[in-house]
């Protein structure tokens, strides 16, 4: 996803689509490992209860383990809508609704669902065909308080990707994306692009368009743990604990924070039935701990 204007634009890769054969891993700085094979139901036990990202190693404390338990929406830390409360965005020219509070639902089997209705919105002057969700933890979109961002660590989450066709439906998104687009650049950590899976980095001046990353095709649609290992000068991104690609250029110190969507875009290959949602289980952040990580660079804040 791209982030274009402040109140009305990220959103990757769609913009400069060459075409789903010419993207499918074939990447600029990236690994094309495949993943290990789908899951259909989510995490349980103690693998929900890990304290280290999944497949990633190294030292880690758990700096924001946000989970959707409760049946309602921890409103301190994320924000239903885009720069705005109500009906708002979209993040996208190109998306074909805007997002509605109400589209964020809780079903009680403690996920999150993010949902698209074939219902009209109006958002930026435009009346839309659609209607889609976002959750966004920017503490700078005109909030009072409350927020997340952090530079540098594992950002990890727990999805369900829908599914239209046996393709991956409408326009689901796991992104992060700093104060200052493009300069700061937006890692698209698992985004659904012509019904197939992709990750990106999108910076100025990097590959053509400035996008580092790729597509995988044998993601389907179900039960996934996506992650994000962003360090120093580099992203390496997982799906379900194996590393799928690696970008090193471009790659921003600036803090990022957390946007999850469900939207329609022109590139979208077809709009799930009623009910069919994204559905997130819960979103972590990991980071080094004690006097070197700071020194490094690494923090995080609310």
């Amino acid at each position: 996803m791209l982030h274009r204007n402040r109140a009305s634009e990220p959103i990757g890769c769609v913009i400069l689509m060459l075409g789903l054969a010419s993207l499918l891993l074939v990447g600029c700085g990236t690994s094309s490992a495949r993943h290990s094979p789908t899951r259909t139901t989510p995490a349980t036990g103690s693998k929900a209860g890990r304290d280290e990202p999944l497949g990633v190693s190294g030292h880690w404390k758990l700096v924001l383990n946000l989970t959707f338990s409760d049946s309602s929406l921890n409103t301190g830390i994320w924000r239903a809508g885009w720069f705005g409360d109500g009906i708002s965005g979209p993040i996208n020219k190109h998306e074909l609704a805007c997002y509605n509070p109400q589209n964020v639902t809780f079903s009680g089997d403690g996920t999150v669902n993010l949902n698209v209705t074939q219902v009209p919105s109006t958002c930026g002057g435009f009346t839309r065909p659609y209607t889609g969700a976002v959750l966004s933890t920017n503490p700078s979109d005109g909030r009072p308080t409350g927020g997340f961002q952090y530079t540098y660590g594992v950002l990890e989450a727990e999805l369900y990707v829908p599914s239209a066709h046996g393709q991956i439906a409408n326009w689901p998104t796991l992104m992060t994306l700093g104060q200052h687009w493009p300069e700061d650049g937006e890692d698209d950590i698992m985004e659904g692009l012509d019904g197939t899976v992709c990750f990106h980095w999108h910076s100025p001046g990097y590959a053509p368009g400035g996008n580092l990353g790729a597509c995988d095709p044998a993601f389907s649609p179900g039960w996934h743990t996506v992650e994000a290992d962003w360090q120093p000068g580099s992203v390496t991104w997982y799906y379900d604990g194996t590393q799928v690609g690696r970008a090193t250029n471009g790659v921003t110190s600036a803090p990022m924070y957390i946007v999850l969507a469900n939207t329609v875009s022109v590139k979208s290959p077809g709009v799930a039935e009623p009910g069919v949602a994204l559905k997130v289980k819960y979103v972590r952040v990991w980071q080094p701990d004690g006097a070197q990580a700071a020194r490094a660079g690494y923090e995080h804040s609310f």
